[in-house]
């Protein structure tokens, strides 16, 4: 079952349902998502900030943190609007993986499948398990893992 969000709803735990798929929307990096992750995060290593140390390197160029990518993904979900309402916690992110490297100019995209959805242990709450998978505009996986949510369940 795939869903594609036109625009943000209210939804809470019983709306989501093992095997749902959210689709987000393209969002493009540029050399200035970069340098502006650099300069915030105090990451200036020259795989992502030295243009001639990187195009000796294995890319060829600087390629973008892999921690920009996972915020970019988060970004991408808070857009689709559907966990945005019921969000009460980020629970973690388990098994995160770094596929290949993000450069400026691709365009990247989420899938969000709902892996597993329980009421909390004393149902005033759920929990939704969700796998999140980057992709570029080849629909190369670039990045991808599980991210916990605990959400609001529909008040009676």
């Amino acid at each position: 079952m795939t869903q594609h969000m036109d625009s943000p709803a209210d939804w809470y735990f019983e709306d989501f349902a093992v095997g749902q798929v959210f689709h987000t929307q393209g969002r493009t990096i540029t050399e200035a998502d970069i340098v502006s992750f650099a300069g915030w995060s105090w990451d200036t290593n020259p795989v992502h900030t030295d243009a001639v140390h990187s195009a000796a390197g294995r890319f060829g160029q600087p390629i973008a943190h892999g921690l920009l990518g996972l915020s970019v993904t988060l970004g991408l979900a808070s857009r689709l609007g559907v966990f945005e309402s019921c969000s009460i916690a980020l629970l973690g992110i388990d098994g995160w993986r770094f596929e290949h490297p993000v450069l400026a100019g691709d365009t990247v995209r989420c899938a969000i499948r709902i892996t597993g959805a329980r009421a909390t242990s004393n149902g005033k709450a759920g929990i939704l398990e969700r796998e999140f998978t980057l992709t570029n505009q080849d629909g190369t996986v670039v990045q991808h893992g599980n991210i916990g949510l605990m959400v609001s369940r529909r008040p009676s």
